[in-house]
């Protein structure tokens, strides 16, 4: 179940564990539509949700989902820990340090670190 909570005026999808994997472009079109059509400008989707190639930056995965919510103009929020997956790959480090640069994608710990972002 996912549901829009505002945090510090921004409307967020917060979407459950338990669902569908976001293996690939179009489950990703299905929930930026889901959270266009309930007013949310981020979605956040807990680590549990992505299939294991989302995090080996060699399918392309990351880049193909991450590339429709750009289109889209809708914010990306990885939640959870993501460090089984960060340790054994220089580049998914790096690609995550710079996600989290930016103002698009991040790669967050829990809720807390969410809240912290988007106070600013």
């Amino acid at each position: 179940m996912s549901d829009v909570q505002t945090i510090h005026g921004v409307p967020v999808l917060m979407c459950a564990a338990e669902g569908e994997t976001i293996g690939g472009e179009r489950d990703a079109l299905d929930l930026i539509g889901n959270a266009g059509y309930q007013g949310a400008q981020w979605v956040v989707l807990p680590v549990e949700r992505f299939d294991e190639a989302f995090f080996r930056l060699s399918t392309r995965v990351a880049g193909d989902i991450i590339q429709k919510f750009v289109q889209y103009a809708m914010g990306l929020v990885v939640l959870g820990d993501i460090s089984r997956h960060t340790e054994g790959s220089s580049a998914l480090r790096d690609f995550v340090r710079e996600c989290n640069r930016g103002r698009q994608t991040w790669f967050l710990a829990d809720a807390e670190e969410l809240r912290e972002r988007l106070k600013s």
